[in-house]
């Protein structure tokens, strides 16, 4: 698998793309996963990371998981290089993949070579279990969860913005998020200029900064 689990600055992206395309110079086509998004697409954040993404100057494509069947979903990856997965509200996101099936989709491309890239909610929900993202997103805006546990992509679950500098996490937030939730889940606090990168040689924090 090829994961790049990103918590907010995106310079790992264009590196992680080249390498997972083979190399530089090959425009890509890349899914862009939007229903982290759906309840707040004025919002400025969610403009500007459209924007970082489109700026690499490969094809990008918009998928609604919730509003996608599973083949359909699974018919639009196959066509894919890659998987980018959007930020915003992490109980949305899962709450559209679980109750469409969709969860079930990704996973089985992700896992057969599909390379996953995802920032904040996107991040968190590749992990087995979003719970510890309770205290950063309001988990009344996915409703018909039943249950919190993740993609289990990696075994562990990204704290994005793990810096406090951005003004909705604060850094006695993410404390209390690592004190709240450590002793049973395992955590990957992330600073925004990080990111974690899953290959076939092993898994370890980069740099990220823009």
């Amino acid at each position: 698998m090829r994961l790049l689990l990103l918590s907010w600055q995106s310079g790992a992206l264009a590196p992680f793309l080249a390498n997972a395309s083979g190399g530089p110079g090959r425009r890509l086509t890349i899914g862009y996963l939007t229903d982290a998004q759906a309840a707040m697409a004025a919002a400025p954040f969610v403009a500007a990371e459209r924007a970082r993404v489109s700026a690499l100057g490969h094809e990008v494509r918009e998928i609604s998981a919730r509003d996608t069947e599973p083949d359909q979903l699974d018919a639009a990856l196959g066509a894919l290089d890659a998987l980018y997965v959007a930020s915003g509200s992490t109980f949305a996101l899962l709450e559209a993949l679980k109750t469409t099936g969709n969860d079930a989709v990704i996973v089985e491309h992700v896992r057969s070579g599909l390379p996953y890239i995802g920032t904040s909610a996107g991040s968190i929900i590749a992990g087995p279990d979003i719970a510890p993202a309770s205290l950063m997103d309001d988990p009344a805006d996915g409703p018909l969860l039943r249950d919190t546990r993740g993609l289990a992509l990696v075994d562990t679950t990204i704290v994005p913005h793990a810096d406090g500098r951005l003004p909705p996490y604060p850094p006695e937030l993410i404390d209390r998020i690592l004190h709240t939730y450590g002793g049973d889940h395992r955590l990957q606090p992330l600073r925004d200029d990080q990111a974690l990168l899953v290959e076939a040689r092993g898994t370890r924090v980069i740099a990220s900064g823009e």
